[in-house]
């Protein structure tokens, strides 16, 4: 069974670092889960209402161009952050929304179906991460975590890319995550910064269309990341290629995944 990829344009990482995003076709799970053309979908969220065995039967056509499998989490949105190679497989996945791992051949990984997932290596190819980067997530500290988890072991300069997630002409949102980017604004010139990825919608109150990959680069700026690659896809509008939250609610997971080769 041809299961398709999105491999990350990434100009700047090191020939060492294998990565991937999975895309919604190519698996064997049926609609709502499915590849929205009457195919078989490869949904790798386990906690979606997909059937259990179907997921593992999707995980294990993952498995098979990976060096490992996956350390799999129970993402919460929230800003832990673990050591990959520390995640016992075919154990309960433990909490966290990011993964950091120096050791060759732990898999970084981290579902998403609109929310931002990032992947990280630094230049030297030492240490990589994966990120789950909701607005929750984004606003409350994850990347920032992550990149310090990374440099706490070892990593020089540090790189990323940004997955597919929902784009800026459909992610619409209300006052209050504005506001929780503004409380977050280290000065005014990241307050300006905040502010620009908020387009307000004139035709609703107190209601934008927010950019969730400038929040993410206005973030990673803000720790000393300056080499960003990616950022564009949306996961809502993009249909055929991945599953989206937003657009379809009952749906699944695709990953994001990053390891030292």
């Amino acid at each position: 069974m041809a299961t398709p990829f999105l491999l990350p344009h990434w100009p700047d990482a090191p020939a060492n670092i294998g990565a991937l995003t999975t895309m919604r076709g190519g698996g064997v799970s049926p609609a709502p889960y499915g590849d929205g053309r009457g195919g078989g979908g490869l949904n790798l969220g386990v906690h979606v209402g997909d059937q259990a065995e179907l997921v593992q039967r999707n995980r294990y056509l993952l498995q098979g161009v990976l060096p490992a499998s996956p350390a799999w989490l129970t993402q919460v949105h929230g800003s832990v952050v673990l050591d990959a190679a520390r995640v016992v497989a075919d154990a309960a996945a433990p909490v966290a929304d990011a993964s950091f791992a120096a050791a060759r051949g732990a898999v970084c990984a981290v579902l998403t179906a609109d929310c931002l997932p990032v992947l990280f290596c630094d230049a030297g190819g030492k240490v990589v991460a994966a990120a789950h980067a909701g607005w929750r997530g984004l606003a409350g500290g994850v990347l920032e975590r992550t990149v310090q988890a990374m440099r706490g072991a070892g990593a020089g300069d540090v790189l990323a890319w940004l997955g597919p997630a929902i784009g800026p002409g459909q992610f619409e949102v209300g006052a209050d995550v504005l506001q929780a980017f503004r409380d977050g604004a280290a000065d005014a010139a990241a307050l300006e910064r905040v502010d620009a990825a908020f387009a307000p919608l004139a035709a609703r109150p107190g209601k934008y269309l927010a950019d969730i990959y400038a929040l993410a680069r206005n973030v990673l700026r803000g720790v000393g990341v300056e080499r960003v690659a990616g950022g564009d896809c949306c996961t809502a509008s993009e249909t055929a290629r991945f599953y989206s939250y937003r657009r379809d609610g009952v749906t699944g997971r695709q990953a994001s995944l990053i390891w030292r080769k």
